[in-house]
């Protein structure tokens, strides 16, 4: 059941009803008793249109809070609590990231019927990006060059992070499959752990699919891959998920939103996954020519400005760009057959996400924005 008034981001640049119902006031005053700091509920004055967990802003006799709703298929009181350490841990070497609230009995993570929930601070700064849809591209290079150096410090900062990697697939950006020496393989393995996933690839050539897709760009790739250090990172630095100062070109970011995304994966696959997220108009797919070169030699230059890379990193970046969603993809594709029980969107995952960006890396298009990061790699040394 939802509530017609709520729209939620569709997959094809579009507005639908939300998967999710919205957060009701009686809901959220519900849970807030467990706050009592928070006062009483007086209103939810915005409804995030994000479509994979419902969350609203609320607010309270004391103030605001930040409500965040998922389903327990998706997340658990303990796979939510992954989340919370990471963010209490880059938030002690100053990254700033709202904090997460506790309840009476001490949890960040709420448990009630079939729900999860989580209550944070109110973002500091400017909401700039707030309507923006994922895979749009960032406002000008002045703040994809803020965006690259941010990440840079949350790498810095998560550098002595030590946790086992994350314990569901389910709407995370790991990197598992794409860093095996076989993709292939490792999914084929993953199957009897991933019954969802098994269903909807055991109808169709998956391997013959997701081989043309993946594999020529894999085997240049993954010497590198196999080279890299673990860190955990945040797997979805895009533009909506960090506020800001204000709107202008000289805008700093005061808040860094939503590690719902992260894992254990590697600093080039987060860099790569933001130029992905960033600088790739992937919405308007159909028209070829959607990559922002200058947006993504911004977010390499903001980034490289606070953490050293060398020409080699800068070409397997390249090559790892038509490869980088390989695990999200899939885990979408379980998320919309096994959960929302969505196969139009399950197919939207596998077709136009997994294999659609891999393949227009494969035309001119593609090859351009490549090219001229390899371009970079040959002007680059380490600082």
């Amino acid at each position: 059941m939802t509530d017609d008034a709520h729209l939620a981001h569709g997959l094809a640049g579009d507005e639908l009803p939300p998967d999710w119902p919205p957060l009701t006031l009686a809901e959220v005053s519900a849970l807030l008793r467990r706050f009592p700091s928070l006062g009483a509920v007086e209103a939810l004055s915005w409804h995030s249109p994000r479509p994979l967990s419902a969350a609203a802003l609320v607010q309270t006799s004391a103030g605001a809070a930040f409500v965040k709703r998922h389903h327990r298929s998706v997340r658990s009181p303990a796979t939510l609590a992954e989340e919370h350490r990471l963010g209490a841990h880059l938030r002690d070497r100053a990254i700033p990231l709202p904090r997460v609230l506790l309840d009476v009995d001490g949890a960040s993570a709420i448990a009630l019927d079939e729900w999860v929930y989580e209550v944070h601070e109110p973002a500091r700064g400017t909401d700039v990006y707030r309507d923006a849809f994922s895979w749009s591209p960032i406002g000008g290079v002045a703040h994809a060059r803020a965006a690259g150096a941010m990440l840079a410090r949350l790498h810095m900062a998560a550098f002595d992070y030590a946790a086992p990697q994350r314990t569901t697939h389910i709407l995370v950006a790991r990197a598992d499959i794409l860093s095996s020496r076989d993709p292939l393989d490792a999914i084929a393995t993953s199957l009897s752990s991933r019954q969802a996933l098994g269903v909807y690839l055991g109808e169709r050539d998956w391997r013959a699919d997701i081989g043309e897709a993946i594999m020529p760009w894999h085997a240049r790739a993954f010497e590198g891959i196999a080279r890299q250090p673990r860190l955990w990172t945040h797997g979805d630095w895009h533009v909506s998920n960090l506020c800001w100062s204000d709107a202008s070109d000289h805008a700093r970011i005061t808040d860094v939103l939503d590690l719902g995304l992260s894992a254990a994966t590697f600093a080039l696959f987060d860099l790569a996954t933001a130029i992905e997220r960033n600088a790739i108009a992937w919405l308007d797919i159909a028209q070829g020519d959607i990559g922002r070169t200058d947006l993504a030699l911004a977010l390499i230059d903001g980034y490289r400005g606070i953490r050293p890379l060398a020409g080699a990193d800068l070409v397997l970046l390249a090559d790892l760009l038509p490869i980088v969603h390989l695990d999200f993809a899939l885990s979408e594709v379980e998320y919309f057959e096994g959960v929302t029980r969505r196969r139009d969107h399950a197919d939207v995952a596998y077709h136009t996400f997994l294999r659609g960006h891999a393949a227009w890396f494969t035309g001119r298009h593609g090859q351009a924005l490549l090219d001229a990061i390899r371009h970079a790699a040959g002007q680059f040394v380490v600082q």
